[in-house]
């Protein structure tokens, strides 16, 4: 070990004794706990320490529960803040439960809104995004109140109803001096610029970030549905009072600030998007927040919003005192791929030539690493603008080049040729290239077209949501990816019959969708062929390692089974097939990496946790779950043991078997 990570290390493991994981995505947003009482020699050991079922799936209709989405990572505040296990359901309730032994302490019901506006073409609300979800809530410490203040260490949500909520976090009682009795209601400043037949198409997606004595919160936008679609705005509020503090669009509305990042006169005004979907991180000892934003409105056509499109597609750095940027870089140009950076920027310290580097690592769906200085935004690794395919559709405006780090090499395959079509029997494989065989396809990049275009990687990665786990002291990241290929078509809107849908659920699995206020719609689903071929070659998903200092790639471990859980491909030919078959599954979440030497990771379709040696990626331990954890496990100590704790819920979107249940691991406890 370096002396320089080892200095840091020691420093995270001192914070870590107070604020062992004070935060959603851990200290740095690193996915790290520097634990290390559980170890490759004796991870075999572990067994179940408590569990607990927030009752959701009791308590909610199966509509509810079918599309909800459970992607949690547990908080554990410290202990002058009451020391509680805070968790949150996909219906905003937020929970405290006992670290050692996951009983209830308190809970705090805001009584939000379930799924989307009911109008009269969608009497339940399906076009909006219904999809109830909580990735974790937020801890603040009021220092200028007196000790035994009520909400001086108050738990804040962002409910997927857009208010904003501050609790006490002795007892879950309403923060009167915050808001409206405890709730900053951002509701009807999104309501009164969106056209009625587009209420509840804005979301707060995740957890809110604190960053000294600001509140930050992002939005999500409906994908796929139309070019004006409500802005992205980031949001910040005074932690204190909820007073508003600052707003930031990722699309530039002052018309001089357009022109500088390269918008064409009236082009951003009516562009929406470029949302912060994903899990934000911050630097709060030099005051900076980063996020991550996603694709302009619409995905897969950008003709009404020629260029590169800044600030969408990037990594934006923010003052958190003001919203003032302070550098950013876009990762993609002109997204027509739907290829958002969604995963939160994680924070390590790297050191290049001898000297400090503060770095931030930005994950993205096209399976590159951008690692950045924090302060000026400065590449560890050059960058290169490299030409791409080109041939859009009629009306369209490619950008000609695409930013690609010379390292680490890219995590997922960059191309889709002839010999990748793919079947576990020749006329499984036969199936696929008669379904695609007019289908462009080629190197990342290639537009969608109008005879259809296989885009690799897929739309969802690549790296999504999940993000990556960093070990401080080596440099050593852990990352699940998908490798999945994806099938996008643009159709004439004046080939589509007047009853075209435009429920996201639909237009994900292969009905086409207009994109209102372009000239197209659009055809979008998974690489498969009728009537349940996969096309895409194994392995679907892996665990990767790279050594970031070095730019290498370390190991690759496939990572899922397709079993009884996921049906066969082979489902309907006239033989069967063995099963477990190690091939990898869809991948959302992610990992868990500790001082110990482990990673630890559900993510998968087949109800799976697993642990994997960090040092070779071979995998040591796994159990099975009620459903599978498409969530972020975190770790913790208290009372002498280490836990190990994840969230198991399925997926609305790909994996409809709900479940409401948290279980926590430890090694048997020592007898006295």
């Amino acid at each position: 070990m370096q002396r320089g990570a080892a200095s840091l290390f020691m420093l995270v493991a001192s914070a870590a004794a107070a604020n062992q994981w004070p935060v959603a995505g851990g200290l740095g947003a690193r996915h790290f706990a520097p634990l290390a009482d559980l170890t490759p020699a004796n991870v075999a050991g572990l067994t179940v320490a408590w569990e607990y079922s927030t009752g959701e799936v009791a308590r909610r209709g199966e509509f509810r529960n079918w599309t909800a989405k459970v992607e949690l990572n547990p908080v554990l505040l410290p202990p002058e803040a009451g020391g509680h296990l805070m968790i949150c359901t996909p219906f905003a309730r937020v929970i405290a439960l006992d670290p050692a032994s996951g009983k209830e302490r308190w809970v705090y019901d805001p009584g939000a809104r379930i799924g989307g506006y009911a109008t009269a073409g969608d009497p339940q609300g399906l076009k909006s995004p219904s999809f109830a979800n909580c990735r974790g809530v937020a801890w603040w410490h009021d220092a200028e109140a007196p000790a035994g203040n009520a909400c001086r260490n108050r738990v804040l949500l962002a409910a997927h109803d857009l208010k904003l909520h501050a609790v006490d976090a002795a007892n879950g009682r309403p923060c009167e001096g915050f808001g409206r009795g405890g709730v900053v209601d951002v509701e009807p400043e999104v309501l009164g610029a969106t056209p009625p037949a587009d209420i509840g198409e804005t979301k707060f997606p995740g957890p809110p970030l604190v960053v000294n004595d600001v509140v930050v919160v992002g939005t999500s936008v409906r994908d796929f549905d139309r070019a004006s679609a409500p802005d992205g705005a980031v949001r910040a509020f005074d932690a204190r009072s909820g007073a508003p503090r600052w707003r930031f669009d990722p699309i530039p509305r002052d018309a001089a600030l357009a022109a500088a990042l390269g918008w064409p006169a009236g082009a951003a005004e009516r562009t929406g998007g470029g949302n912060v979907w994903g899990m934000m991180s911050a630097d709060e000892e030099r005051d900076l927040v980063f996020l991550p934003t996603s694709g302009p409105s619409p995905d897969f056509y950008g003709g009404t919003r020629p260029g590169d499109n800044r600030y969408a597609d990037s990594i934006v750095a923010l003052r958190g005192a003001t919203g003032e940027v302070v550098w950013h870089f876009q990762t993609i140009h002109h997204d027509v791929w739907d290829y958002d950076n969604s995963a939160q920027p994680a924070l390590v310290d790297l050191s290049r030539d001898g000297a400090p580097f503060p770095a931030v690592v930005q994950a993205t769906k096209t399976g590159m690493l951008y690692i950045f200085h924090r302060e000026t935004g400065e590449p560890f690794f050059p960058i290169e603008e490299r030409p791409v395919p080109q041939g859009g559709v009629p009306g369209e405006s490619l950008s000609p080049t695409q930013p690609f780090p010379v390292k680490p090499p890219p995590l997922v395959p960059h191309t889709f040729s002839d010999d990748d079509f793919w079947g576990i029997t020749p006329w499984e494989r036969s199936r696929c290239v008669a379904q695609y065989r007019n289908a462009r396809r080629g190197a990342i990049f290639t537009p969608p077209s109008l005879e259809g275009t296989i885009v690799v990687p897929s739309t969802a990665g690549g790296v999504n949501w999940g993000g990556v786990a960093i070990d401080p002291r080596s440099g050593l990241l852990v990352v699940n990816v998908l490798r999945m290929a994806h099938y996008a078509q643009l159709i004439p809107a004046a080939d589509m019959p007047a009853t075209a849908s435009g429920n996201i659920g639909e237009n994900m699995l292969g009905a086409p969708g207009l994109l209102r206020g372009t000239p197209y719609a659009l055809k979008q689903q998974a690489l498969m062929a009728p009537p349940a071929s996969l096309c895409s070659p194994p392995p679907y998903a892996e665990l990767v390692a790279v050594d970031l200092n070095r730019g290498e790639i370390l190991w690759r471990s496939t990572l899922g089974i397709w079993d009884r859980n996921l049906p066969p491909p082979m489902a309907r030919a006239p033989f069967s097939i063995p099963l477990p078959l190690k091939w990898g599954t869809p991948t959302f979440g992610g990992p868990l990496l500790t001082a110990g030497g482990l990673v630890f990771i559900g993510a998968t379709g087949d109800d799976l946790f697993r642990a994997f040696d960090a040092a070779t990626g071979r995998e040591l331990w796994q159990d099975r779950l009620p459903t599978s954890a498409f969530s972020l496990p975190m770790s913790y100590e208290t009372g002498g043991r280490q836990y190990v704790v994840v969230a198991a819920g399925g997926h609305a979107f790909i994996y409809n078997k709900p479940g409401d249940l948290i279980r926590a691991y430890a090694l048997p406890a020592r007898r006295p």
